[in-house]
C-alpha cells in the first residue's frame, strides 16, 4: 500500500506537536516534587481546579485595575494550579470523567475572566476620555487616539471568541467520537502570551498580544474544523452532518 501525502519524514506540525509535548513531559517532571508535597498535604484536585479560578478571577481585577503586572503574576499561579491538577488526579489515581469535564469547564471561566479584566480596563480608559475632554486631547497630543481603545477593546473581545472556539471546536468533535488534539495555539499558549505581555506593562506589548491571541485563536480553531472536515470526509461519516447541539 503507497504511503500517501501523511506518510515520510516528519511535518513542521508533527514537530511542533512533538516539541510541545517534550516541553510538557519537561514541566510535569520538574513539578514532580511539589505534586509529592501536595498529595501528602492531603491537596485534592478540585481543591487546585477552583483555586485556580480564583486566582483568574483575582488576575482579572488586577488587569482592570491597570495592574498589568500584578495581574501577569497572579495568572502564572493560576497556570501552576492548573498543570498540578491533573498531576495530582493522576498520582491519587483518582481521574474521573466528572473531574475532567469539571477542569474543563472552570478553564473556560478562568480564561474569560482574566480577558474580561483586560477588556473592562480598555473600556474604563475610553469611558474616561469621554467623561474628561482634557485627557483626551493630552493622549492625542502624545499620538493615542481615543479610537485605540476601542479597536483593544474589540481586539479582547475577539480573542475571547476565538478562546472559546478553539475549545468548542475539539469538544464538539470529541462528541461525535472524533479525536480532535490537533493546532498548536491551545490555553497554555495564550497564558504564556498574556502573562509575557502583562509583565512588559507596556501598551504595545498587550496590544500585540491580544492581536496574536484573536489571530492564532481563530486560525487553531480553523485548524481543527479543517481536520475534522478531512477525517469525515475520508471515513464517509458526512451523514453525520448538520446535526444541532442547540
Amino acid at each position: 500500500m503507497s504511503g500517501g501525502p501523511d506518510a515520510g519524514a516528519p511535518t513542521e506540525t508533527g514537530r511542533l506537536a512533538s516539541a510541545k509535548e517534550r516541553v510538557k513531559h519537561g514541566a510535569h517532571a520538574a513539578l514532580d516534587p511539589l505534586v509529592d508535597l501536595l498529595v501528602r498535604l492531603g491537596v485534592s484536585p478540585d481543591h487546585l481546579t477552583i483555586a485556580g479560578l480564583v486566582l483568574s478571577i483575582l488576575s482579572g481585577i488586577a488587569f482592570f485595575e491597570g495592574h498589568a503586572r500584578t495581574g501577569a503574576l497572579v495568572l502564572a499561579v493560576a497556570g501552576l494550579c492548573d498543570i498540578l491538577d491533573g498531576q495530582v488526579a493522576r498520582r491519587l489515581g483518582s481521574v474521573s470523567r466528572f473531574g475532567a469535564f469539571l477542569d474543563s469547564t472552570l478553564d473556560r471561566l478562568s480564561e474569560a475572566a482574566v480577558l474580561l479584566g483586560i477588556l473592562g480596563f480598555y473600556l474604563g480608559n475610553l469611558l474616561a476620555l469621554v467623561l474628561q475632554p482634557e485627557r483626551a486631547l493630552m493622549q492625542i497630543s502624545h499620538g493615542l487616539e481615543p479610537v485605540t481603545w476601542a479597536v483593544m477593546a474589540m481586539t479582547t473581545a475577539l480573542a475571547l471568541v476565538g478562546s472559546f472556539m478553539v475549545s468548542y471546536t475539539r469538544a464538539r468533535a470529541e462528541g461525535l467520537g472524533l479525536d480532535c488534539k490537533v493546532g498548536w495555539f491551545e490555553r497554555p499558549e495564550r497564558m504564556v502570551v498574556l502573562i509575557t505581555a502583562g509583565l512588559l506593562k507596556v501598551f504595545w506589548a498587550m496590544s500585540a498580544a491580544l492581536l496574536l491571541l484573536a489571530l492564532f485563536s481563530f486560525a487553531t480553531a480553523a485548524q481543527r474544523v479543517a481536520h475534522v472536515h478531512r477525517i469525515t470526509r475520508r471515513a464517509g461519516m458526512d451523514q453525520l452532518g448538520g446535526q444541532s447541539d442547540g
